[in-house]
């Protein structure tokens, strides 16, 4: 039987300035990848510089994770925005990643978009496609993560990108596949034993159960933790260790895509 392998990614850089979000450190010890907030929903040069530093002392593989420009809804309201428009925002995100990752001696491996953004892309073929020209025009080597199963990585693949399907071990799924909203009780798991449970099912399977008790197919190659959790830490070392003693390998994105 062929040993399973996967990849976990965390989104960082997430502070702003004197306000602080997540424990950055203490996750990359745990994640094999991390996704840095661009400066625009949240992060700011030095936090970016800060986080990527630490990304290379713990042999996490740096990626950037653009958002819509809504800085005081933390990335996560929808606007609506000509496709160029968008494009040009991602860009300008990915410049800003890339230029501190080059100057630190790193090098951004992926994208995955944040919050608002991603869930959009996810279900419209319009967003992900100006997503997918973002990134093929800033660098046809990255990898762009999204939702399993949706549009966002068929997009991807119409732009020659490689792609990396993601799946969530700290979020609760609808019958429909998609992730339950955050204006939702229930949404977010506080749990790391319902984390790690939900990562064995996924890793294991192919597979979450939603809301309803409905299975879902669900075919990932990464696993996300949200770093700006309270107790984000917990739930990557319970999701990590469950996995491990399952057998299932931890790999970065770039052995996956």
């Amino acid at each position: 039987m062929q040993t399973r392998q996967i990849d976990l990614n965390a989104d960082v850089g997430e502070s702003f300035g004197a306000r602080r979000a997540g424990d950055d450190e203490s996750i990359f010890r745990y994640v094999t990848s991390g996704n840095v907030a661009c400066g625009v929903h949240a992060g700011d040069p030095n936090i970016i510089a800060a986080t990527i530093k630490a990304a290379l002392a713990h042999k996490v593989s740096v990626g950037a994770h653009p958002s819509y420009p809504d800085a005081g809804g933390f990335g996560r309201t929808s606007i609506e925005m000509a496709p160029a428009e968008l494009e040009n925002v991602i860009l300008y995100q990915l410049g800003a990643v890339g230029a501190i990752a080059r100057a630190l001696g790193a090098r951004v491996t992926h994208v995955k978009p944040h919050g608002a953004l991603y869930n959009d892309a996810a279900k419209n073929a319009a967003i992900a496609a100006a997503v997918a020209r973002a990134v093929g025009r800033y660098d046809r080597d990255l990898i762009l993560v999204g939702l399993a199963g949706s549009v966002s990585l068929n997009a991807a693949r119409a732009e020659s990108l490689r792609t990396v399907a993601e799946a969530f071990c700290d979020r609760a799924y609808e019958a429909d596949g998609t992730l339950r909203s955050r204006s939702h009780a229930g949404a977010v798991f506080e749990d790391p034993r319902s984390a790690a449970a939900q990562a064995l099912e996924i890793a294991l399977r192919d597979r979450v159960f939603a809301r309803n008790g409905q299975s879902i197919e669900v075919q990932a190659q990464t696993l996300c933790i949200h770093g700006d959790s309270p107790n984000a830490t917990e739930i990557a070392c319970a999701v990590r260790d469950a996995l491990v003693a399952a057998g299932v390998r931890i790999v970065p994105m770039t052995e996956l895509a």
